[in-house]
This record gives structure tokens, C-alpha cells and sequence, in this order.
């Protein structure tokens, strides 16, 4: 009887792994797949534009902001600056468009503010140069680069920024309807491996969020958190 109950269990099939599980482990490795190929080919533009030296004759330059300290220029915006002034005398562009807002912490400065003080401190005429202080990130700085444009009938800007900030820039200037031409600052000093990954770890971010129309605020503050 026992050897007969035994035989009667060893004959139940065992059952077969669950079918949800196969196909979320399939699911999931569809989704991080699709990522590292979207990843890579952020990076890829974000390269391809941070090689390109596209600066030519236009109606002006716009200068993209970065952090000031009490009313001075970061080194970042610093550098930025002196590309701008170095392109200026080049007889680039007649106009300086200045970018970028302040926070609460800033003490009222603003980064267009501090970069127009800095530009007439190396020799660039009051009115050439327009500052714009409200936005407080690159899509509103983008906004505002607009409206200067079409109320001073801009129809060709050169934007200055960090190589890796560029591809973004470029992308956000072809939806304001602006014509532009990028021209990456110079290298400043050496970027070690994790603040370089942290850049471009920022840049694919930023532009994911933007490409899928995310406006979610506190992400929104995180990635446009200012450079040093």
C-alpha cells in the first residue's frame, strides 16, 4: 500500500517554473537593454558636438551661466567668459548675451550680472552686452535666449558653454526656434574619472528627462544643480 501511495506521488508532474517570472526577467532585460543603447547614443551626440568648433560670424553671442561666488565667476563660468571675450575680439559677434538667474543664497547676485561685470571688466562696451538674470536653469535660459533674439532680431547666435552641456543646448535652441552655432570653452585643468562620468552621467539625465517631457520639480532643481 505504501510502495502503491508512493509510485501514485513520484507520477505527479512537477510544476513547471511560473510563467509571469520568465517573462518580467525577459521584460526587465528588454528595458535595461533599450537603456544602454539610448545611454550610448546620448553620449555619442554629446560627443560629437563637444568636438566641434562651430563658431562663424552671427548677430551674437550668448554665454550660458554657471555658479559665481559673492559676485565673482566660478573657475567654470570664468572660463566661459574668457572664450567669449577671446571670440568677441575675433569680430565673432557685435552683441554679448549673458545668461543665468541667482538663487536665495546668492545674495542677489545673479550669474548674468556677474558674467556682464566680468566682460566690462576685460573691455567689452556696456552696450554690447545683454544681461538676462531670472532664469534659473538652461531650458528657461534657452526661453529667455529667445525672446532677447527675437526682440533685438537676432536670426544667428554662437552659444558658450562646457563641451558636454552643448548637445543639450543645441537641442533646446532648435526647438525655440533658434539658429545656433556651438562653440565649446577651452579644458580647464584636469577632470578626474568620477567628475567626468558625473558630467556626462548628468548631461544623459537631463536630456532623458527632457526627451520624455518630465517637468518633475525636484529632479528638475537636482540636475541643474550649478557647476563649480
Amino acid at each position: 500500500m505504501a510502495s502503491s501511495t508512493a509510485n501514485s506521488r513520484s507520477s505527479v508532474p512537477a510544476r513547471a517554473p511560473g510563467r509571469g517570472g520568465a517573462f518580467l526577467r525577459r521584460l526587465l532585460g528588454l528595458v535595461l537593454l533599450v537603456a544602454l543603447v539610448w545611454t550610448l547614443w546620448v553620449v555619442h551626440e554629446i560627443n560629437a558636438v563637444a568636438d566641434q568648433e562651430q563658431a562663424q560670424p552671427a548677430d551674437a553671442i550668448a554665454v550660458f551661466g554657471a555658479a559665481e561666488y559673492l559676485g565673482h565667476p566660478s573657475p567654470v563660468l570664468h572660463a566661459r567668459l574668457d572664450h567669449v571675450v577671446t571670440l568677441y575680439k575675433r569680430q565673432i559677434a557685435p552683441v554679448i548675451v549673458t545668461l543665468g538667474g541667482g538663487s536665495d543664497k546668492d545674495s542677489g547676485n545673479t550669474e548674468g550680472a556677474v558674467g556682464r561685470d566680468y566682460l566690462l571688466a576685460n573691455g567689452v562696451p556696456f552696450d554690447k552686452i545683454i544681461a538676462e538674470t531670472r532664469s534659473v536653469d538652461t531650458e528657461q535660459q534657452v526661453n529667455r535666449l529667445a525672446e532677447i533674439a527675437r526682440e533685438n532680431h537676432f536670426q544667428h547666435i554662437v552659444v558658450v558653454s562646457d563641451g558636454t552641456h552643448l548637445f543639450r543646448i543645441k537641442r533646446l535652441c532648435e526647438d525655440a526656434g533658434l539658429d545656433v552655432y556651438t562653440s565649446p570653452r577651452p579644458p580647464l585643468g584636469h577632470i578626474g574619472s568620477y567628475d567626468l562620468f558625473m558630467r556626462y552621467m548628468h548631461e544623459v539625465l537631463s536630456y532623458t528627462s527632457l526627451a520624455l517631457g518630465l517637468n518633475a520639480s525636484f529632479l528638475h532643481r537636482w540636475l541643474e544643480g550649478k557647476a563649480d
